[in-house]
């Protein structure tokens, strides 16, 4: 997979993209990552007009449409056979989640913009973008951290880049659920015990009991994903179970 950033501080993105997993993807060939200044396809000779006030008045600034067509469509005429998906990060778009990640993996080439200041004049939304993204219902400086969110979630789903391949199938949201509680040696520590069932070597029953815990934990702290989540008869049973119990409580 190739993925292209648009940013106007792409120092920014240097050791994220050369560091642990990610560092290890570019490193194994599974990943290219190219980092594209917006600066560069700037008006003027001194490479600086990216931005401009909006018509109608109001605060603040907006990203030009003009450098961010022209850096995506030469990105396009360089790699034209590949499948693009463009992204945009802005606290307008979707919330990402896990399904959306996943979607990602049809495509071999994202391109990400970075927004920034007040945002992007309208017709890069409109006519540039395939998808315009956000990580959540707060607001950020630009689009850098978001980008890097989004690139490491996607980059830990190409094969062969996490060391065991059932660890991502394992882990929160990929089956709509929360992931279950996870302990390691010593069996106790200060007093606190590790669960017997998990020293049992009964791999039914710790599967079971891991089962239940990801549905309790995904009851209490997100029970929103409980609504999409693929639940079987049994889970559906516990569940009633644990609604009892609140109650109760």
């Amino acid at each position: 997979m190739k993925i292209t950033v648009l940013s106007l501080f792409p120092e920014i993105f240097e050791k994220f993209f050369s560091s642990s997993i990610i560092g290890r993807a570019c490193e194994k060939k599974l990943l290219e990552v190219q980092m594209c200044n917006i600066l560069s396809y700037a008006d003027g000779a001194y490479k600086k007009n990216v931005d401009d006030s909006p018509y109608g008045g109001g605060a603040g600034m907006l990203l030009k449409p003009e450098p961010l067509f022209r850096a995506v469509e030469d990105i396009k005429t360089r790699d034209k056979n590949d499948q693009f998906v463009t992204i945009l990060m802005t606290p307008q778009g979707r919330r990402l989640t896990q399904k959306i990640v996943e979607s990602y993996l049809d495509f071999n080439h994202m391109i990400i913009i970075c927004g920034r200041y007040e945002g992007v004049d309208e017709r890069v939304r409109l006519n540039l973008v395939d998808h315009e993204i956000s990580l959540g219902d707060y607001l950020l400086t630009g689009g850098e951290l978001a980008a890097m969110a989004l690139s490491d979630a996607v980059v830990r789903l190409i094969p062969g880049v996490l060391g065991d391949s059932r660890s991502h199938n394992e882990e929160s949201f990929c089956e709509g659920l929360l992931e279950y509680p996870q302990y390691t040696r010593p069996a106790e520590y200060r007093g606190m015990k590790v669960p017997e069932i998990l020293l049992s070597g009964h791999h039914k029953n710790v599967s079971q009991w891991r089962r239940e815990q990801s549905l309790e934990r995904t009851f209490l702290r997100r029970p929103d994903l409980l609504e999409q989540a693929n639940l079987s008869e049994r889970d559906e049973l516990y569940i009633d179970q644990l609604r009892e119990k609140q109650k109760k409580h």
